[in-house]
């Protein structure tokens, strides 16, 4: 009896350390994910700006524009 019990305390105690060392793993999968998703979040913000500043420099004033051709 007292076998089976230790043997039972073992097979919880590897599970255990199993479990911390996925824990573990996840936990630093998740730091490296977030820093991932700061980065793009940060070069998005960029690019729409660039994008914006672009799209504004190419549009022509009303000034500049020439009248149609059956004006």
């Amino acid at each position: 009896m007292e076998k089976q019990l230790e043997q039972r305390l073992e097979t919880l105690e590897m599970m255990l350390m199993h479990h911390e060392e996925t824990i573990e793993r996840l936990s630093q999968e998740l730091h490296k994910q977030q820093a991932e998703n700061s980065l793009l979040s940060n070069t998005l913000e960029v690019m729409q700006s660039k994008l914006q500043t672009l799209s504004l420099s190419l549009m022509a004033s009303e000034a500049d524009e020439t009248p149609p051709p059956h004006y």
